[in-house]
């Protein structure tokens, strides 16, 4: 990624992703399943090259509620082949025939109650499979790069569409521009959801060089002193003083360093650490004290990211190369082609 330290800076892997549509294919992992009774229906549904805020909105129109009464986990891909849930809040109402009013492009699989919405957020990770065309590389090549994933994870990087169009001339991404603007008071932003981008998009770009300085320094995957720990597969944080046993179980994948989502209040990393991520603040202050004016507050994010069942077929014959892997919820796949090679995704 631009900008961004990768590991891989010299990998002769390359490749187009997404030449079309179902060439990425994205499967939500939901955390539970409906339950059949209430007054909230769940739809899951198969959808090719469409928005899920849009597809939420045609569920909206057609169920004859509000957009507020239709919800998801998390957005998808436009332009791939996804499955997800959404739920439509219609207590005491028979669900219509939805597949007779939707597009050919979305395909209800899936149609149960339960008694409450589904939150955004609320759903264990994303289970990918992509095609790579053109691929350049040996399969000796690949092999080796997928080994060290698997041995060490990845940075954890926000991934590009994060941040919206870069913007070569200004060496920039369009919206941390925005959000640069906005929290100038040179441009007002009405929009709500476009509020929620930009604050997103500044928060992800400090975080995302925070890593960067400790994948340059190679401690990204290491435990420092002064570092804030989350357990892997938890959101759960906490700091402790250094000592072998926490060495010990980084090194094990159990645990991860790391890094400030800004906002309000006092950084928990200490010494060296809070040092380089103060470093930040003083890089990108206008963002921070953006976000910080505009109510966030301070969280943690793992600067390493475990990549789970990462597999791949060999298909010399199309000059191409299938991969499978999951993710846990806000983790990128583009963050996973990065580390293997020089992907452009179409």
């Amino acid at each position: 990624m631009k900008n961004f330290r990768q590991l891989n800076d010299c990998s002769q892997l390359s490749g187009i992703v997404r030449s079309q549509p179902s060439d990425f294919q994205v499967d939500e992992i939901q955390v539970f399943k409906p339950s059949g009774q209430g007054e909230h229906v769940w739809l899951l549904i198969k959808k090719t090259s469409q928005n899920t805020d849009w597809v939420a909105g045609l569920l909206a129109k057609i169920a004859e509620v509000p957009r507020r009464d239709v919800s998801f986990a998390g957005m998808k891909d436009r332009h791939a082949v996804t499955t997800q849930w959404f739920s439509v809040q219609m207590p005491g109402r028979e669900a219509p025939n939805w597949q007779a009013q939707l597009p050919d492009e979305i395909e209800v699989l899936d149609e149960k109650r339960h008694d409450r919405k589904l939150k955004r957020g609320t759903l264990e990770g994303n289970q990918f499979k992509l095609l790579i065309r053109n691929f350049v590389g040996t399969e000796n090549e690949l092999k080796t790069a997928i080994k060290s994933i698997k041995e060490q994870g990845i940075p954890n990087y926000f991934g590009e569409q994060r941040f919206g169009f870069y913007q070569a001339d200004k060496k920039a991404y369009s919206n941390v521009l925005k959000a640069e603007q906005w929290f100038k008071g040179d441009i007002k932003v009405k929009s709500k959801q476009q509020r929620s981008i930009y604050l997103s998009a500044a928060r992800s770009w400090i975080f995302n060089h925070i890593l960067s300085d400790r994948v340059e320094a190679g401690t990204w995957n290491q435990a420092l002193q002064g570092d804030v720990f989350m357990l892997e597969g938890s959101k759960s944080c906490f700091f402790e003083e250094l000592d072998d046993a926490i060495i010990e179980r980084v090194q094990q994948l159990q645990l991860h360093p790391t890094g400030a989502l800004w906002g309000r209040g006092k950084l928990r990393s200490s010494e060296t650490v809070k040092d380089k991520e103060q470093k930040q603040f003083k890089a990108f202050s206008t963002l921070c004290e953006g976000l910080e004016n505009k109510g966030l507050k301070q969280e943690r994010k793992a600067l390493r990211l475990v990549v789970k069942g990462l597999s791949y077929r060999w298909l010399e014959d199309q000059k191409a190369v299938s991969l499978s892997f999951s993710l846990p919820a806000g983790a990128f796949a583009t963050s996973v082609l990065a580390e293997l090679g020089e992907f452009k995704i179409s």
